[in-house]
């Protein structure tokens, strides 16, 4: 078992310049460093370096727009954009691939407009990999808006009102319009709370959906365009080694891990991440869904994930909370109003490289969009640097040490979280 409550949590302190924590997130990064003639068929993955210990794993995943090395984290663009960034801050951060949401894109501006526009792409000016959602977690986060049945969901949206049908066609139609390098199929996604007879009743379906899926993928897809599966089942292990041995069975080009972090406690969802990952096709990406603080992230790779999203580092950045090696702070806080220092000393982040604590509290304090994008950009460069310090320990043979090293973190950080809620009590 790899849950959290088995890990052995170090207490030395993280020094700023400790080389495991440290590295560019851009460095040694394929789609930085390879010539396009180097370029391999869309879908390829490489497994470059496993631990002996765990089954955490680096590889290398080839799409349409260039490779993606993972481990990796992908920022969420749900309408095409990380709020706040442009294609120049996203690069600069160590961005190798973006997430964006079909369900939205579909409603605004629409996905016949961004195809006539030329693609997701070219309409954002992004030129490196572009994931999409299918969107079915959005629509059935709609209760009482929506209707579920075998062939699919109907609708209102939360936009306008307006009526629509969802099917595995759809979302497949969809995202071959949009262009997306990597496209997720529609599955069924019950909330943590719902009655074992509903979970097992939403993976039979996303079972149907998913077999669907694959015999019309090679008919709406460009042959360029990876479809990956997902994997349902809720916290019950014997239900997601049932559904996750149907779902290895289909032709996708990857498999994902839905339905977590949807209300299940972080113990539960991170044994279900240790006890299902591994078991999960090691000849293909492995991609855990909607999951994002760096202690999940941690989980997910010592699991042997390779791929995860989250807005975790974009919206806590326009709630004042920003990422370090300290831990967490929360800029809102008063004694920041005059805090000469960066975010962080050692942050490589044009963020720190410019800008003192104080002026982004003060922006902060004034609602200035400015401040909104400084904090995402080191959020940002925080993540893919936690993501990039476990990819190089792994491709050196390090991992070991990279994991203690950032378990430190976890202590800092939690020490950091008691020390505000104190804080906070004692006022």
């Amino acid at each position: 078992m790899l849950a959290l409550a088995r890990w052995s949590w170090h207490s030395s302190t993280v020094t700023p310049d400790d080389p495991a924590l440290r590295p560019d997130p851009r460095r040694e990064l394929s789609c930085e460093l390879l010539d396009p003639e180097q370029w391999r068929t869309p879908g390829t993955f490489e497994l470059l370096a496993t631990d002996p210990t765990w089954p955490a794993r680096a590889g290398r995943l080839w799409t349409a727009h260039g490779p993606v090395d993972t481990p990796c984290f992908m920022p969420v663009g749900t309408y095409g954009a990380v709020k706040g960034l442009d294609r120049v801050d996203l690069e600069a951060v160590g961005s190798q691939i973006i997430l964006g949401n079909s369900y939205h894109l579909a409603h605004r501006p629409g996905a016949d407009r961004i195809r006539e526009l030329g693609g997701l792409h070219r309409f954002i000016t992004w030129d490196r990999p572009m994931l999409t959602d299918s969107g079915g977690f959005q629509v059935f986060s709609l209760r009482g808006l929506q209707k579920i049945d075998d062939e699919g969901v109907r609708y209102q949206t939360h936009f306008d009102g307006s009526r629509h049908r969802m099917t595995p066609r759809s979302v497949l139609e969809t995202q071959a319009a949009l262009g997306s390098d990597i496209c997720m199929i529609l599955d069924h996604c019950p909330p943590a709370d719902a009655p074992p007879a509903k979970i097992r009743e939403a993976m039979d379906r996303s079972s149907r959906w998913a077999r669907e899926a694959a015999a019309l993928r090679g008919q709406i897809l460009a042959p360029e365009q990876l479809c990956f599966g997902i994997v349902q089942g809720g916290v019950d292990l014997d239900l997601r080694r049932e559904h996750l041995a149907t779902i290895a069975e289909l032709p996708f080009d990857g498999v994902a891990l839905g339905g977590l972090s949807v209300g299940e406690s972080i113990e539960l969802m991170h044994e279900t991440l240790g006890e299902v990952a591994p078991q999960m096709p090691t000849e293909r990406p492995r991609y855990v869904m909607g999951i994002g603080t760096p202690v999940d992230l941690l989980v997910a790779v010592r699991s042997g994930i390779d791929m995860f999203d989250c807005v975790m580092p974009s919206r806590n950045a326009r709630n004042g909370q920003l990422f370090t090696f300290g831990g967490r702070i929360n800029i809102r806080q008063s004694r920041y109003r005059g805090d000469p220092a960066p975010i962080d000393a050692a942050c490589g982040c044009r963020t720190c490289s410019a800008y003192s604590r104080a002026y982004l509290r003060h922006l902060h304090e004034q609602h200035d969009p400015l401040y909104g994008r400084l904090a995402t950009i080191h959020n940002l460069y925080f993540f893919h640097q936690w993501v990039a310090a476990m990819r190089w320990g792994l491709r050196e043979g390090r991992f070991a040490e990279v994991e203690r090293a950032l378990a430190a973190w976890v202590s800092a950080d939690r020490a950091a979280k008691a020390s505000a809620a104190a804080a906070t009590a004692s006022k």
